[in-house]
């Protein structure tokens, strides 16, 4: 079989370190095992993922637990107990990813092996195909994967087939188990293994190194991409902000490049695909202001005018409403206002109030559909959602700003927005004064 002979030596894997080894009790990965018992002297951690999806789970688990007791091999599992409603492969795979990285943080490695093989990189590509992706995506898989400097994939088996790894399972009298599930055609990666790799193999039975040729080109591609992006990213992507108007100024395959490149820095593990890309392009592209689309995992982008922001939901947003009443100071998120002594500007950061003209006490509360303030200097009113959108306040934090307000719920002050009538310049008599800032200014 075309591997590397000299596990340590080609892939320059210090031998102290121990190595995490990705295995299901199927036929790939047992033979990866076999091989790296045989090939290497490191210390090996098996880490296996019983998905509980089938009633032979429980035995193939036992089964490589003794094995791993009589080679002395150390042994890693966890059972995943429950799944959404989601994807199931994708959560699936997520949930593997997530094991790996916990085994790879307890053993101090860096180093996981994967029995992926050029039959996976061959399914890999003609489903990227058949969904969209970048250069990077159609190109399927390496065989070395940094994974965001915290690790390396290693793939020795991606230049041999599965028909190879039968016939070393064989010569080796290798016990493993089917996954009676890869049989049935309910899945994309199943349908495109049983009809479309065998009539290719059909045509050509070495078709698989022509992908691994295709492969190569397309990283060489995208190598070069990327090194384009690296070099743009920090003039277009500032505290976690992309700049819309700089972005806008960018070639096509360049700005698709950089949306993946940030999806990919941000999101391990998470798969993403042309359309993810053009829904974002659709926010972007729209005239509107302030837009949100989700993406899968939670994942939330956010154009708020000439920025886009993508961030992920760990938690129900809170729009509750409130009304405190105000003392000294007070916090709403990232809004701080506190009561002040004296102070020479009077801007719209500043609010000075004659306690003559209001009703005490005074309280901070956030907006309701009706609210307007008298401002002044005008004879008329404006509605608070103006002003917002005026303002150009990201739509989502609308709900929760705070807004000062007097005993009668008069709308007194918007702070570092604008005030009200009631609010006193420095010439005129005020006995109060309250000053804001955002709360990391602080």
């Amino acid at each position: 079989m075309n591997i590397p002979k000299n596990i340590n030596q080609y892939y320059n894997i210090n031998k102290k370190e121990a190595i995490v080894v990705g295995v299901s009790s199927g036929p790939d990965s047992m033979a990866l095992l076999h091989y790296l018992q045989n090939n290497i002297s490191n210390t090996l951690i098996c880490c296996h993922i019983n998905h509980n999806k089938r009633k032979e789970s429980v035995k193939e688990e036992n089964y490589l637990k003794q094995y791993c007791k009589k080679h002395n091999i150390i042994f890693e599992t966890t059972t995943i107990t429950s799944y959404t409603k989601d994807n199931f492969q994708n959560q699936a795979r997520n949930k593997r990813y997530k094991f790996y990285q916990e085994t790879l943080n307890k053993y101090k490695s860096t180093s996981l092996f994967l029995a992926h093989h050029s039959d996976d990189l061959m399914e890999t590509i003609i489903i990227k195909i058949l969904r969209g992706s970048n250069i990077q995506g159609y190109a399927g898989f390496k065989e070395i994967t940094n994974m965001y400097n915290k690790y390396n994939i290693y793939r020795p088996f991606i230049n041999i087939t599965k028909e190879d790894i039968i016939k070393y399972n064989k010569k080796h009298n290798i016990t493993y188990f089917n996954d009676n599930s890869n049989n049935e055609d309910i899945y994309i990666r199943n349908k495109i293994r049983h009809n479309i790799i065998t009539l290719l193999k059909e045509e050509n039975k070495n078709i698989h190194k022509k992908f691994i040729q295709f492969s190569n080109l397309l990283i060489e591609y995208d190598q070069y991409i990327t090194k384009e992006v690296e070099n743009i990213i920090p003039s277009v992507y500032i505290n976690n902000k992309l700049d819309l108007k700089e972005f806008n100024k960018l070639p096509k395959l360049i700005q698709t490049n950089i949306l993946y490149y940030i999806l990919y820095s941000h999101f391990q593990n998470i798969s993403f695909n042309q359309k993810h890309i053009n829904n974002i392009f659709s926010i972007i592209n729209n005239n509107k202001p302030n837009l949100v689309i989700n993406l899968p995992n939670k994942i939330i982008i956010k154009k708020e005018y000439n920025n886009l922001i993508i961030t992920q939901n760990t938690k129900k947003n809170l729009n509750n409403s409130y009304k405190i009443e105000f003392k000294n100071n007070i916090k709403i998120n990232n809004h701080y206002i506190e009561k002040i002594k004296e102070i020479d500007k009077n801007d719209n950061s500043i609010c000075k109030l004659n306690s003559n003209n209001i009703k005490l006490p005074l309280y901070i509360r956030n907006k309701n559909s009706k609210d307007y303030i008298e401002l002044r200097n005008t004879n008329g009113k404006s509605k608070i959602k103006n002003i917002f959108i005026d303002s150009k306040v990201p739509l989502e934090k609308r709900d929760n700003y705070p807004l000062l307000v007097d005993a009668t719920d008069k709308i007194l002050w918007i702070p570092k927005l604008k005030k009200s009538k009631f609010c006193s310049k420095n010439n005129e008599f005020y006995d109060i004064i309250l000053k804001y800032c955002e709360k990391e200014e602080i």
